[in-house]
C-alpha cells in the first residue's frame, strides 16, 4: 500500500491545526492532565519509532526513526519533570516529599 507524499503532508497539516486549536482552548487548570495525555501519546510514538528504526529498510528510515525516538523520549522525560515540579507547588510547607 503506497500513500503519496501530498496526502501525508495534508494529514500532517490537518493534525497540526486541529491540535493547536484544541490546545488553545484548554484551561490553564487542565495543564497537568494534558501533559499526562501528551506523555501517553509520546509513548505510542516511541513504540512506532522503535519499529521504524528496527526494521532497517534504508539508512534514512533508520536515522529518522532514531531521531523520532530521541524526540519522543525527550518529550516524555521533560513532561514528567514539569508535571512533578507543578505538583510540588501544591504541597504544604513542611510536608515530607516522597
Amino acid at each position: 500500500m503506497h500513500t503519496d507524499f501530498l496526502t501525508m503532508v495534508f494529514v500532517l497539516m490537518l493534525a497540526t491545526f486541529v491540535g493547536l486549536e484544541i490546545i488553545h482552548n484548554v484551561s490553564r487548570l487542565l495543564h497537568t492532565p494534558l501533559m499526562s495525555l501528551t506523555n501517553a501519546i509520546s509513548a505510542i510514538a516511541i513504540v512506532g519509532s522503535i519499529i521504524i528504526a528496527g526494521e532497517q529498510h534504508s539508512t534514512a528510515s533508520t536515522v529518522l526513526g532514531t531521531i523520532a525516538l530521541a524526540a519522543s523520549m525527550t518529550n516524555i522525560v521533560s513532561g514528567f519533570l514539569i508535571t512533578d515540579r507543578m505538583l510540588k507547588m501544591f504541597k504544604k510547607p513542611g510536608t515530607k516529599q516522597s
